[in-house]
């Protein structure tokens, strides 16, 4: 039987992730911390939506925990991790960045550990795709060198955790496989993330801050595409392995501007500020190892995927206004 440890379960990558693994036949242990990153109530209606499932059960837990952590592999025979939690932002990191080590790099080695010591078959471990900060070398490879210099210490504890999960590879022969997300949006995305508060503004007639002269790029994902390729690297144990799963068509600021205006129907209302310390310039992935190994094919255009986003934001199961 396929039971998958999945972390972060209650945000909103690991809520789909785990949705997703349900309807494949898995059984799905959801933990979370429920933190107060952004509202509790956006975790609890998800946590809803995956407890409608039999094959579903959730447990609250920090994974600096280490005791708590290797009692969850022993008490639900975990055969597969979903490593999606961590402390997101990469501004926030700069303004604290001993939370980012104590979450995303002492919770990833606890994980790690109590992988091997259960002998899992397979550790999915989610990175991002800031390591690879201003890299020229465009579109971004899994192999770029430029991941060895973060330029913030949310990207630096991501590329830790990628580092640990080779070490623990080369020792225990544990399968790790590091996905490297590229801007995922879409149902259910973070209130935190740009796509949320622009659809958010633009409906309520507020003001977005819009950081710099617009030209930065950024490789949005949408949530099906990337969940697609996600799961595939759950069931298909590569030894250790880097992938990014992007979808490999950038989109500029002023572009995401132009589109959610077209979207919403509203002309959205813009605070302009200078470019913030910390931010990249441009994010694109090269994804042919993921489509070659994992068969990802990302099929939702920005303009669509905004669509379905605006959709869901003003529909019953959305947030409204």
């Amino acid at each position: 039987m396929t039971v998958v440890l999945v972390t972060g379960a209650a945000g909103f990558i690991g809520s789909h992730v785990a949705e997703a693994l349900l309807k494949r036949g898995a059984t799905v242990v959801g933990v979370d911390n429920l933190n107060d990153y952004y509202n509790v109530s956006f975790k609890e209606k998800n946590l809803e939506i995956l407890s409608a499932s039999k094959g579903f059960k959730f447990e609250k837990l920090d994974l600096s925990d280490e005791k708590g952590v290797k009692a969850l592999f022993t008490k639900h025979g975990v055969t597969h991790v979903a490593h999606l939690a961590a402390r997101a932002g990469v501004r926030p990191s700069i303004e604290n960045p001993f939370i980012y080590e104590e979450s995303n790099v002492r919770g990833t080695l606890n994980l790690l550990d109590a992988a091997r010591l259960n002998r899992a078959e397979n550790f999915v471990l989610t990175s991002s795709s800031s390591v690879y900060g201003n890299s020229k070398a465009v579109p971004f490879k899994e192999d770029d060198a430029a991941t060895d210099k973060p330029i913030s210490p949310y990207a630096a504890s991501k590329k830790s955790t990628e580092v640990f999960g080779y070490t623990f590879h080369s020792l225990y022969k544990l399968n790790v496989s590091v996905v490297r997300p590229f801007t995922v949006y879409g149902p259910r995305g973070r209130p935190d993330m740009a796509p949320w508060l622009f659809i958010h503004a633009a409906i309520n007639g507020t003001p977005i801050k819009k950081f710099g002269d617009g030209s930065t790029r950024r490789d949005y994902t949408y949530i099906d595409d990337f969940v697609a390729g996600f799961v595939e690297a759950v069931y298909k144990p590569q030894g250790y392995e880097i992938f990014n799963l992007g979808n490999s068509a950038t989109v500029s600021l002023n572009q995401a501007i132009e589109t959610i205006e077209k979207v919403t129907g509203k002309t959205l209302k813009i605070n302009q500020l200078p470019p913030q310390q910390g931010d990249v310039d441009l994010t694109n992935a090269d994804i042919s190892k993921a489509e070659r190994l994992l068969g990802y094919k990302p099929a939702v255009s920005f303009a669509e995927g905004m669509k379905r986003f605006y959709h869901w934001f003003v529909s019953s199961d959305g947030p409204g206004i």
